[in-house]
């Protein structure tokens, strides 16, 4: 039997301040620096999970949902929602916010897969994803949700092409 982790180890919250470095010339953030952080949090998600080294193994389809502007307090957060033998699921939202505005809007999200490392750095197990409280429940459900439902809308995306 396959030991369990609670989905709470892995929640991950981090936070910036968009800046001149990481902004294009209408002062808005770089698509490239909004992935850097997402991919960061997907992988402090699955190494606090797994309590291993880890890689990414894939990016799901981002979503830009809306824009970062200069100055904007950028959040981005990620939890572990499912595992496989060695692969952790991890969904990655980014939101902005304006405090000076009181304005919080959501502006990216995306699913990556993370594989755990052993020490000679090949695929190593990971836990299985346990959900002690009704939020930890609540929170999978809608990350599973969501890919389902991403998924589906991608596919028939596909098939009208």
């Amino acid at each position: 039997m396959r030991e369990t982790a609670p989905l709470s180890d892995s929640h991950t919250v981090m936070s910036e301040i968009l800046m001149p470095n990481d902004a294009n010339n209408l002062g808005r953030a770089l698509g490239g620096s909004v992935l850097h952080w997402m991919d960061i949090c997907a992988a402090i998600a699955s190494r606090r999970f797994s309590r291993r080294q880890v890689v990414t193994a894939s990016m799901d389809h981002v979503d830009f949902l809306g824009p970062i502007d200069l100055g904007d307090i950028v959040t981005v957060e990620g939890y572990v929602f499912e595992t496989g033998r060695t692969s952790m699921d991890v969904l990655v939202n980014v939101s902005a916010e304006r405090p000076s505005e009181n304005e919080k809007q959501d502006t990216a999200t995306s699913f990556f897969t993370m594989v755990a490392l052993d020490e000679d750095e090949q695929p190593a197990s990971v836990p299985d994803v346990r959900c002690p409280t009704d939020e930890q429940e609540t929170r999978r459900n809608d990350a599973l949700r969501r890919r389902r439902d991403r998924r589906e809308s991608l596919g028939s995306l596909e098939s009208s092409v």
